[in-house]
């Protein structure tokens, strides 16, 4: 049987789908890897045991398939940053999107004025995410880093490198770097300058639908034959739009894996600077525009584990908290929560930020508790929805996908506190099955991009009551971090100041 295979790079593993060639999956294999953190605000990886896991997977794939794939297609995660030698070699960790240590540069971008014009230019938050602000940190903290590296590149420029010897990037990757001009498609002069390096220091921008032929010998990837076309792709949010079916006007993506994000695809770049919404690319046609948020499953994982004390988290414990919350009403009997956990990006990108339970009394049990933190997930979501409609993008119906969404008791929170249809499109493929697709058309299998057929899909509707109640909620739930942020950021400021240790 012939099949297409979809490599998604992800921050905790790599998986590879194997599709028919009516994108149905036929088989997956998963690799995970580590992230450490030498230093508080710190997210590294080894950037070779990631070239591992892709070996691995697409070695695995081969082999129960029997034959090499027809096509191979990459997907990544965005925002990771690995300064690199003349031989592709990392000089140090990799950064991946989570590392928080340019969260100055940030501030100090936007306070000079130049960081919202470099966001409008090229749809990238200016944050401690982006690598822009990555390769700014560096230069000023670790200046014979900075002089040794040869490029700058993202994890898929690491792989693709070791692929075929060549430093090359796909517009969409190059999209959430804050380095390239959005409409142009071509690196940004005032967002190179503002990290101080120069062109010669990014790989080659190229379409998302290049591809190269594989190699011949690639120790470790012996299984592939020859010849196969290794289409470079696009980034996991966008490609989890084109998997879901969600490039069509007012159909949302939404995927919520530790973090999430809702996504919604256009002709054009929309932007909100208030809420700094993303705009990144899926193609040379197709914008992807949303906002990113830090605390998704990661928050219930947490209530479940550090509160509930639960220490082995299986899927039954988390079937267990959803049953055990099903009976409460909306509002958890007066109980919020803020899950800023991690600090947050949209819509008020601030790493200072905490997680806040607010109106907590006598009554309140750990069940309330555990809903609260469900809603308070959904009402970040919704924080985001409304912030791309302030925009002016239309969003009538969401697609899911994500490895928490499984629940229905999640899945109705959401649709209620939305006031939207969800539609549960795959569990967590989304990404993996976007890259076969765009593949697909890539090559010429394709004139267009193929959708999935959504009528067997499960469908789930709001309750209009339950929203009405919902958004009184939500009111509160918008002022709370306006009215907390001056005290977050004395709190978070005595807390990472050892002279203050005893303090607290």
């Amino acid at each position: 049987m012939e099949y297409i295979l979809g490599i998604d790079i992800g921050t905790g593993s790599t998986k590879g789908v194997a599709v028919d060639l009516q994108y149905k999956p036929i088989g997956s294999s998963q690799s995970f890897y580590p992230t450490t953190s030498s230093e508080p605000g710190y997210s590294e990886q080894n950037p070779l045991l990631i070239w591992e896991a892709c070996c691995k997977v697409i070695t695995e794939q081969i082999n129960l398939r029997g034959r090499s794939p027809k096509i191979i297609s990459l997907s990544c995660a965005m925002h990771s940053l690995i300064a690199v030698d003349s031989g592709g070699e990392a000089i140090i960790p990799m950064m991946t999107w989570a590392d928080n240590r340019a969260a100055n540069f940030a501030d100090q971008l936007l306070s000079q004025g130049s960081g919202i014009e470099i966001y409008l230019k090229t749809g990238t938050p200016v944050h401690a995410m982006s690598p822009l602000c990555k390769i700014g940190w560096i230069r000023s903290h670790l200046p014979e880093v900075f002089s040794r590296t040869e490029k700058f590149i993202s994890i898929k420029e690491y792989i693709w490198f070791k692929l075929f010897g060549v430093f090359e990037i796909d517009h969409s990757v190059a999209s959430c770097t804050g380095l390239m001009e959005l409409d142009s498609l071509c690196w940004y002069t005032a967002a190179l300058n503002a990290a101080g390096i120069q062109e010669e220091q990014l790989s080659r921008l190229v379409s998302t639908a290049f591809y190269r032929a594989f190699p011949e010998a690639i120790p470790g990837m012996e299984a592939v034959t020859a010849g196969v076309p290794v289409v470079i792709g696009a980034t996991d949010g966008c490609l989890a739009n084109l998997g879901t079916g969600a490039i069509a006007p007012g159909i949302g993506a939404l995927t919520i894996g530790t973090s999430g994000a809702l996504r919604v695809s256009a002709e054009c770049s929309r932007f909100n600077k208030e809420a700094m919404t993303f705009s990144y690319r899926l193609d040379e046609k197709i914008y992807i525009n949303g906002g990113p948020v830090n605390n998704g499953g990661i928050a219930l994982k947490w209530q479940l584990k550090n509160i509930l004390g639960t220490s082995q988290l299986r899927e039954e414990d988390y079937e267990t908290a959803f049953r055990s919350v099903s009976n409460l009403g909306p509002g958890a009997d007066g109980l919020l929560f803020l899950p800023y956990l991690q600090g947050e990006r949209a819509p008020v990108w601030d790493a200072r930020s905490c997680g806040v339970f607010f109106g907590l009394n006598l009554s309140h049990t750990s069940d309330h508790m555990t809903r609260a933190v469900i809603e308070g997930i959904c009402f970040a979501l919704e924080d985001v929805l409304n912030a791309l409609e302030r925009s002016g993008q239309q969003v009538d119906r969401i697609h899911v996908s994500g490895g928490f969404v499984a629940s229905a008791v999640w899945l109705q929170i959401l649709a209620d506190i939305t006031g939207k249809e969800l539609v549960l499109i795959s569990v967590d493929d989304a990404s993996a099955i976007g890259a076969t697709i765009l593949a697909a058309k890539a090559i010429g299998l394709e004139s267009d991009y193929p959708m999935p057929n959504i009528k067997e899909a499960t469908r789930i509707y709001p309750d209009k009551q339950t929203h009405k109640k919902y958004m009184e909620i939500f009111e509160i739930y918008v002022a709370l971090y306006p009215a907390l942020k001056e005290q977050m950021h004395r709190l978070h400021k005595l807390s990472n100041n050892p002279s203050s240790a005893g303090l607290l």
